[in-house]
């Protein structure tokens, strides 16, 4: 069932730093980017994770963000870290944090679980704001379970797909996910369209997984782009160089919500006089084709009230 009351947020682009770099924290604030992760997950080596949750705690508490969504990546539940990242984390950053991102989960006991944990620290704190969740698709496992994992609870927000780890589970290899392997077509066709219906069927939103090669700017156009026309709203950046190609191919140009706008407001009139379609430059506009552009409009709304 999809949860209506959700807060909306831009996720364009999401990037990913480090939560052991106070040099890299700071530049990322400074960034005009929808969404930051601080992440206490990969970037983070195994005897430095429990001192990075400090570092990322002072971040969030010292550090002006703006209009950028604030997010932590913790550890996984199958980890020794996970429970003292979220408690840690959200005991020292409070309101300063707005999303947790869990990654890796299997199943959808694994999101009850943070979910559960959550609810009991915004309680206990006095919380004046629900924090958000969103996962990382990264396993088979839970690409089989897709559905039910995007179900699991209301304060879930956000799914992505977690092209690495995935392409480890699965076998795939290294080279497919630089999009220089030898398949024929986009190999991660199926995966992406199987997580964003998913998440259109739960009212969430689908954010495709990171480009490795920040230095290609032409192949990371176009796995944003093979995303977005699927009906991702987002896409990974791991380096700051991606953030404005990721911002641009997910945000509809001036002309296209102009035309959207002109037609809505055209059929709209029509309706009123008791017309069910239109016509526009030569082409029928009925109810399919205004809730096609529906979804450019409400893009360039969010876009509009976030910057």
């Amino acid at each position: 069932m999809k949860n209506l009351n959700r807060p909306r947020r831009l996720r364009r682009c999401q990037l990913s730093v480090p939560g052991s770099s106070e040099k890299m924290m700071r530049k990322a604030a400074g960034l005009d980017v929808d969404y930051v992760f601080l992440d206490l997950e990969d970037a983070v080596a195994p005897n430095k994770k429990k001192e990075a949750r400090g570092m990322v705690v002072e971040a969030l508490n010292t550090l002006d963000f703006g209009r950028t969504t604030r997010c932590v990546r913790i550890n996984d539940t199958g980890t020794p870290y996970c429970h003292g990242d979220i408690i840690e984390v959200v005991t020292g950053a409070r309101e300063n944090l707005d999303v947790i991102m869990l990654p890796k989960p299997l199943a959808p006991a694994d999101l009850l679980f943070v979910d559960k944990l959550l609810s009991q620290l915004e309680a206990d704190l006095g919380l004046t704001k629900k924090i958000g969740l969103e996962c990382l698709i990264e396993e088979v496992e839970a690409m089989i379970a897709v559905n039910e994992i995007a179900a699991a609870t209301p304060r879930l927000e956000a799914l992505i797909f977690g092209v690495g780890d995935y392409s480890a589970s699965q076998g795939i290899p290294f080279a497919e996910i630089e999009g220089k392997g030898e398949y024929p077509a986009d190999i991660w066709h199926y995966q992406r369209h199987r997580l964003i219906m998913a998440c259109r069927a739960n009212g969430l939103d689908a954010v495709d997984g990171p480009f490795p090669d920040f230095s290609d700017s032409d192949q990371y156009r176009t796995e944003c782009r093979r995303a977005q026309i699927l009906g991702a709203v987002g896409k990974w950046a791991i380096h700051p160089n991606q953030v404005a190609i990721a911002q641009e191919t997910f945000s509809p140009s001036r002309d296209e919500v102009d035309r959207a706008r002109a037609i809505k407001a055209l059929y709209d009139e029509a309706m009123a006089n008791g017309l069910g379609a239109v016509t526009y430059e030569g082409k029928m506009i009925d109810v399919a084709v205004v809730r096609l552009l529906e979804n450019t409009l409400e893009k360039a709304d969010l876009i509009e009230k976030g910057m």
